[in-house]
């Protein structure tokens, strides 16, 4: 399989039923530029191209036999039912067979054959794509990352030096298919950022490796790789063919997902899912390279989409702009600019509705959602939903305990704002000298300060609290009464930074919104 005109007999051979062990209902074949998938109906084989593209080498029979079994083995971690096998392609090119015995031809992989329709970049262009596969996706990132082979310091893979070559590597095959003056602008404007925010990040990135956030990841997670199986988010098609772009940082691979839901504006989905991971994972450290990874993965797609049109144009005409490019350019460019960040903080008794507003609150803003709640227990090795069974001032909330939690959201807020990103911190804030606190640090970081106080009555808090169940707090009515006895009230010098809401009210995130707009 030497060259494109055996391999299109090989395929051609494979286009029979004949071909095959098993019943088949039709033949359907998509090409990539590195691989052909043959759809039989129950199973689909993916075939790779006998190409060699620098990154990816799939020149040998050796190699493809080797690439083969890479991927079932990376795909094996979040779709085991989905991949099946390495098969042997065997017989003539003329009269080939799957799996069949002889002289091997080539290798395929076997995968159970998915239905049609559903991945969710097909569900996000028909918006039919809901937050309830967001948080299945958030979900199974979360626990992915945090069970996956993490890189040790010898390994090459990760290093500052490296991200910034994979990042550079995107310009040149950009800058030959470019005519047009101001698309080169815009794309020189793009590197000389990126060179800048990788030298202001470059320590950043070292730490990470350090940290252990260098790891296998799946590498190639875009909307295209998610498909709903039995309403089951699915991810297939991790990246195989080179572990420098699979050994990432977790958080670059977080930038590939949310870069491809705000490209089919999907912004409330994106910052859903950025929050639930991030309160999941605990990783908010890496939200300082999150704007560097989300140009970084638009670019990428960009350049995909203009080499995809040069290799479509056969006859050599003057190329159409590309609108797919220019979407992709106009996202990194958008990423480039810092906007006026904001910090909130909520104030409210324990069951006023506070973390279900600030959470609806930060995916329309676009902010980042800390939650008081999780964090205090991740400090003291806690899940979310694991009860301490701390009584009233003691355990995870005893005065230390609280002000360990405060500084530490305090120290997060800090970093996502330097970061470029709105804070919302979800907490009680009924002391004043946590609000003070957060005043001062958002008077630091240049930033606009607001205080949301979350009101309901005392029925509704204590029915709340009730009903409560498998929620990170653990207030019972007597933590309610008793901050209700000791609560510092908001001061006359506070009342300029504070949106006061009824969360019994209609449409309180509408009236919230256009409070916070004027």
């Amino acid at each position: 399989m030497n060259s494109p005109h055996t391999g299109l007999n090989l395929i051609k051979a494979l286009s029979k039923a004949k071909a095959y062990q098993h019943e088949v209902s039709a033949i359907n074949i998509i090409e990539t530029h590195i691989s052909w998938v043959i759809l039989t109906g129950t199973y689909a084989y993916k075939i790779k191209k006998p190409v060699n593209f620098g990154f990816l080498d799939f020149s040998t029979l050796e190699q493809r036999r080797y690439f083969c079994y890479e991927e079932l083995r990376l795909n094996k971690r979040l779709a085991a039912d989905l991949y099946v096998a390495v098969v042997p392609i065997t017989g003539t090119r003329d009269d080939a067979k799957m799996e069949g015995t002889g002289e091997i031809l080539d290798y395929a992989v076997k995968m159970c054959q998915f239905p049609a329709g559903l991945t969710l970049s097909e569900l996000a262009a028909s918006k039919q794509l809901s937050p309830a596969e967001i948080d299945q996706l958030s979900e199974i990132l979360a626990k992915f990352h945090q069970n996956i082979a993490v890189a040790n310091l010898a390994m090459p893979y990760g290093c500052s030096d490296d991200i910034n070559y994979w990042f550079k590597d995107n310009f040149a095959p950009i800058n030959a298919l470019l005519s047009d003056h101001k698309l080169q602008q815009q794309l020189q404007a793009l590197e000389i950022w990126g060179q800048q925010e990788w030298q202001t990040k470059a320590d950043m990135m070292a730490q990470r490796k350090q940290q252990g956030y260098i790891r296998e990841c799946h590498g190639d997670l875009h909307l295209s790789n998610m498909t709903l199986i039995n309403g089951q988010v699915t991810l297939f098609d991790c990246l195989e063919f080179n572990p420098l772009l699979r050994w990432i940082d977790v958080i670059n691979e977080v930038a590939f997902v949310l870069m491809d839901l705000l490209h089919v504006h999907e912004k409330l989905l994106a910052f859903r899912l950025l929050n639930r991971y991030l309160q999941m994972t605990g990783d908010y450290q890496g939200v300082s390279l999150l704007r560097y990874y989300l140009v970084y993965r638009a670019l990428v797609s960009a350049k995909v989409a203009l080499l995809r049109q040069a290799q479509q144009n056969t006859d050599n005409k003057p190329l159409p702009p590309c609108l797919k490019y220019q979407a992709f350019m106009n996202l990194a460019e958008r990423f480039t600019k810092q906007a006026p960040v904001k910090l909130i903080i909520s104030h409210g008794y324990s069951g006023s509705g506070k973390s279900t507003l600030m959470a609806e609150l930060a995916e329309t803003l676009g902010a980042i959602h800390l939650r008081a709640d999780i964090e205090r227990k991740r400090l003291q090795d806690y899940l979310p939903e694991q009860n301490s069974a701390s009584a009233l001032n003691q355990g995870l909330y005893t005065p230390v305990a609280n002000q360990k939690t405060y500084d530490y959201l305090a120290k997060c807020t800090k970093d996502i704002l330097k970061a470029g990103f709105s804070v919302i911190v979800d907490a009680t804030f009924l002391e004043l000298k946590q609000r003070q606190h957060f005043k001062k640090l958002a008077s630091e970081c240049d930033c606009e300060f607001i205080i949301i106080d979350v009101q309901a009555s005392y029925e509704t808090l204590c029915a709340r609290i009730k009903l409560r169940q498998g929620d990170a707090s653990e207030a019972t009515l007597e933590v309610l009464d008793y901050q209700r006895q000791w609560a510092q009230a908001l001061t006359i010098d506070e009342l300029d930074y504070v949106i006061t809401v009824n969360s019994e009210a209609d449409k309180v995130l509408e009236a919230l919104l256009a409070n916070i707009s004027k």
